[in-house]
């Protein structure tokens, strides 16, 4: 039986790593573009040098990885145990200064998650969990919120790079945020997870949106009390995820 501990241990010191490269980053010099294929999809210089430290330590453990800046689909590997990285969730925010942002590394066996890690930029606070471990921010035990009522709720979304805005699309999103009484986008979709995990949202909800950016936040969903509900999206490796404190349930 694999040791999740010892390979749960390096993805929480491999994240440390790449955070204080981060802190280091003068992001108003940072080089960026945006993807000629996706429009809505910001590069930069900052999410190649941070995946470059993330996988020389991961390469150690041999096993298959999955990273936003990588070419290689989840099919390459068979569906069985890889690593799933975003090196930096949040790009734009991180450039733009607008919001906090994350790095994100997860474990996981057969398209199921087994622990996943976020250390989130500027507070440098690890968040860590999954079903078989609880979940912690700094060691510290972390909760999903006991709301009960959808009209009380808040609901975490957000719009991804490969979105359809079309008429009858954003109807369906405007007919989901009318049943909740708050609606939050973030701008990463890890830290929204996370809020859900802590208990100061109650719900993450997002269509297509990339494997690398809810790997992580999914396992600390569910080490958290929460329950993950996930289907393939329109994309290679896009999810349509329903996450919540499971006293809200998927419609």
């Amino acid at each position: 039986m694999l040791n999740y501990e010892h390979l749960l241990t390096i993805a929480q010191k491999t994240a440390r790593e790449a955070m204080q490269s981060l802190v280091k980053i003068n992001s108003t010099s940072i080089n960026y573009k945006y993807d000629s294929e996706l429009p809505r999809e910001m590069k930069s210089e900052v999410d190649y040098e941070l995946e470059k430290i993330i996988l020389k330590s991961l390469n150690l453990t041999k096993i298959p990885i999955i990273s936003e800046e990588m070419s290689y689909s989840l099919d390459s590997f068979n569906r069985g145990l890889c690593w799933v990285v975003d090196p930096l969730d949040g790009t734009v925010n991180f450039i733009r200064g607008i919001a906090p942002c994350s790095i994100s590394i997860a474990l996981w066996d057969d398209m199921k998650p087994i622990f996943g890690v976020i250390i989130e930029y500027p507070s440098c606070k690890l968040a860590w969990g999954g079903a078989i471990f609880g979940s912690f921010i700094d060691d510290k035990k972390i909760n999903v919120s006991a709301i009960e009522q959808r009209n009380r709720a808040i609901l975490c979304t957000g719009f991804p790079s490969r979105f359809n805005f079309s008429e009858s699309s954003m109807s369906d999103f405007l007919d989901t945020f009318a049943l909740y009484s708050k609606v939050r986008m973030l701008g990463a979709a890890s830290l929204s997870l996370l809020h859900v995990a802590k208990g100061s949202a109650d719900v993450y909800f997002e269509k297509d949106i990339m494997i690398w950016d809810v790997a992580a936040g999914l396992a600390i969903v569910e080490g958290a009390g929460g329950v993950i509900n996930i289907s393939s999206g329109n994309f290679q490796d896009s999810f349509n995820v329903f996450a919540s404190n499971d006293l809200i349930k998927s419609e």
